[in-house]
């Protein structure tokens, strides 16, 4: 008995697309390719006979074509002279903040069939891997999430004259393309808040002062207040994480223990900061008023929930991939930077 034996279904080619949609090859391979200059109303009517055939590019005939590997790098960079019980990439993904920026990524790349890189570099050694990867093409362009001042990433970055946006602004002057939210208006928002309560004895848990978000947010904060007539304000440093904030609070009220306001400069840190108030006999709101900054899931996590600053992480984080495409698929040139603006989120600890 014979079997019987189907013929292999063809694939479906440009020209198939072509003929459903009704325009020529080329126009389909414009659409397919991601070119900007395709009518929008002609673009949906070729990703729609997309649909209907069922048309697969071929990647690795399209990368020969493009030259383009449609994947990018999420680079974190991280200073190397870190608490040894706190591990980089531990803290990493404990920090909510990392979790909105792929969110936000992925809402852009995932519909353009781009894929993302994690890559790690918090010491010369990672930082000497990542850039041989970059350099031998193996991704279009990346994002870099680095905000210490003495990082040499993002210069090295921009030697390889791959498209990168930074996420976050620099420190020190970069031509690197930025998004970040507008960090000392959000702290004013939190200054003007406690203000606006009566509050008086002012403390803050800063972040980080090598980092640009905790300069700015501790120059935004005490600039507000001193247009409200308070000088003398406490102030802790912390490093943006959930010990770094209870270790800050407590040295903030061994010294300054009539305090009844704190801003706090990150969730995380508010996180770890109330259970110490707790502890000292000070109720929060009715004793100290609480602020923190982010607006992420450390805020709800909190008891009581948190009066907080929100910066749009994922909004932001979508607006670092559209700007990086727009890099990749572009003519050449400066992209122009993004900056977002804060809003106040009110909640029970305040």
């Amino acid at each position: 008995m014979t079997a019987d034996v189907s013929p292999p279904v063809r694939p479906t080619t440009l020209e198939d697309v072509a003929a459903v949609a009704g325009v020529s090859r080329a126009t389909v391979s414009r659409v397919i390719n991601g070119a900007t200059t395709v009518d929008p109303a002609l673009r949906r009517v070729v990703e729609e006979a997309v649909v209907t055939t069922g048309y697969v590019p071929n990647r690795a005939a399209r990368s020969l074509v493009t030259r383009r590997t449609d994947s990018i790098a999420v680079v974190v960079s991280e200073r190397e002279r870190r608490p040894v019980s706190e591990p980089f990439v531990g803290r990493m993904f404990s920090d909510p903040y990392f979790g909105r920026v792929i969110s936000g990524l992925l809402e852009v790349l995932r519909p353009a069939g781009i894929q993302m890189v994690l890559m790690l570099a918090d010491d010369e050694g990672s930082r000497g891997q990542l850039l041989s990867y970059l350099r031998q093409g193996h991704v279009d362009g990346l994002v870099l999430i680095s905000s210490h001042v003495e990082d040499p990433l993002p210069g090295l970055v921009h030697d390889t004259r791959l498209p990168a946006v930074l996420a976050g602004r620099p420190l020190r002057p970069s031509p690197l393309t930025y998004v970040e939210a507008d960090q000392r208006a959000g702290a004013q928002l939190a200054a003007d808040h406690l203000a606006s309560l009566g509050r008086r004895s002012i403390g803050t848990v800063a972040g980080p002062q090598d980092m640009s978000a905790g300069q700015a947010r501790l120059t935004g904060f005490l600039d507000a207040l001193r247009l409200h007539g308070i000088e003398d304000v406490a102030v802790a440093e912390g490093d943006f994480t959930h010990a770094g904030g209870a270790s800050a609070m407590r040295r903030l009220l061994g010294e300054h223990p009539g305090l009844d306001a704190v801003f706090i400069a990150s969730d995380l840190m508010a996180l770890g900061a109330l259970p110490v108030l707790l502890r000292a006999g000070k109720e929060v709101p009715t004793d100290v008023a609480v602020v923190g900054f982010d607006d992420s899931s450390a805020a709800t996590a909190c008891d009581p929930p948190l009066t907080t600053v929100r910066e749009p992480v994922e909004e932001m984080a979508a607006e670092m991939a559209r700007l990086l495409l727009q890099q990749i698929g572009g003519p050449g040139g400066p992209v122009p930077s993004a900056v977002f603006h804060p809003t106040l989120m009110k909640r029970a600890s305040t």
